[in-house]
């Protein structure tokens, strides 16, 4: 197996010499954007921390497979629970209760804290203890999106790695390699926006393309729609604030590629597989009006990150949206 990870070279390479030379943290901190390979170089640390080979991680001891399986006993992975999906410092707690035994079966005790940049205050403040006072043979492994946003005492405590997004025809070659058609591998590839986790998932579940599929279809719909109809789109959708998140990231990647289709051809697209559709919406959308929806777009992202009401900055979205007699095909 060795580190199956795509395009975070560097990272493996720093972890393997951790490794080798018996000089790895107690704590890691691995930051970057959503579903770009956080959780899985965890594991991955996990199992060679673990790994019952002389070169690890092999991917076939038992450990290895139990980890891979989420069954070994000594590593855990702590999610975020309830409202906002924080970290609370109920599980901090437990964690330290269990940091403390020796491994049950394995080398080392790994606790994998996932998304800790939004776990509440008093469950960071919480962590510190452990973190200052690190237990023998445990690691703890904290992923975030906005590293930022945790104490600056808790990053200090914890070795730092900011990973990358990952060029696309790294990604479409891993694809390909799990036996993906070409073309969809270049589809995938192309939409990830470098993040390989969301095209692994994407070429796992059907469901993934077809929610696209379904909000480039509203887009469309909405833009032959009148005040009304969108603000009802809104009152709807508005409701589930991730949905909304992802629906404005899409329709980014749709107006945004209608820009690039005029200046440098169909190359360069992201949404491969619309060059016709997007030949047809460039009929009616000048670049004026394209560069207005995609900067209303890029604010209403922006709200939503700062979890201003959903349904408010979707309003305000769509009645920004231009008004189009005869909806694009």
């Amino acid at each position: 197996m060795s580190w199956d990870i795509v395009g975070q070279d560097w990272a493996v390479a720093l972890l393997r010499r951790g490794l080798e030379t018996g000089r790895t943290a107690h704590a890691y901190l691995f930051a970057g954007p959503p579903q770009i390979g956080k959780t899985r170089l965890a594991r991955t640390l996990a199992q060679a921390l673990n790994c019952e080979q002389p070169d690890p991680p092999c991917g076939e001891c038992p450990s290895c497979q139990k980890i891979e399986r989420q069954l070994h006993p000594d590593v855990r992975l702590i999610e975020g629970e309830g409202a906002g999906g924080s970290i609370r410092i109920e599980q901090v707690r437990a964690l330290q209760h269990e940091a403390v035994l020796s491994p049950y079966e394995g080398q080392r005790r790994v606790f994998i804290l996932r998304r800790m940049d939004l776990a509440t205050v008093e469950a960071a403040n919480c962590l510190l203890k452990t973190l200052e006072e690190p237990p023998q043979l445990v690691t703890l492994i904290l992923t975030a999106v906005e590293a930022d946003l945790l104490p600056s005492t808790v990053v200090s405590r914890c070795q730092r790695l900011d990973l990358r997004p990952v060029a696309c025809q790294e990604i479409e070659a891993a694809l390909r390699a799990r036996d993906l058609p070409a073309d969809k591998a270049r589809l995938l590839a192309r939409l990830s926006g470098g993040r390989v986790g969301w095209a692994f998932q994407a070429a796992e579940d059907e469901a993934v393309l077809d929610r696209r599929r379904q909000g480039l279809e509203q887009l469309a719909g909405l833009l032959g729609a009148g005040r009304v109809e969108r603000l009802e789109y809104a009152h709807k959708v508005g409701r589930d604030t991730d949905a909304c998140r992802d629906l404005v990231e899409l329709w980014a990647t749709w107006w945004r590629d209608l820009l690039v289709l005029r200046g440098l051809g169909e190359d360069h697209l992201l949404n491969v597989d619309g060059a016709g559709q997007l030949r047809s919406w460039a009929g009616q959308a000048g670049v004026a009006s394209a560069r207005s929806v995609l900067a209303a777009l890029q604010a209403t992202a922006a709200q939503l990150q700062a979890n201003v009401n959903a349904r408010l900055a979707m309003e305000g979205l769509l009645l920004q949206l231009p008004h189009w007699q005869e909806p694009p095909a």
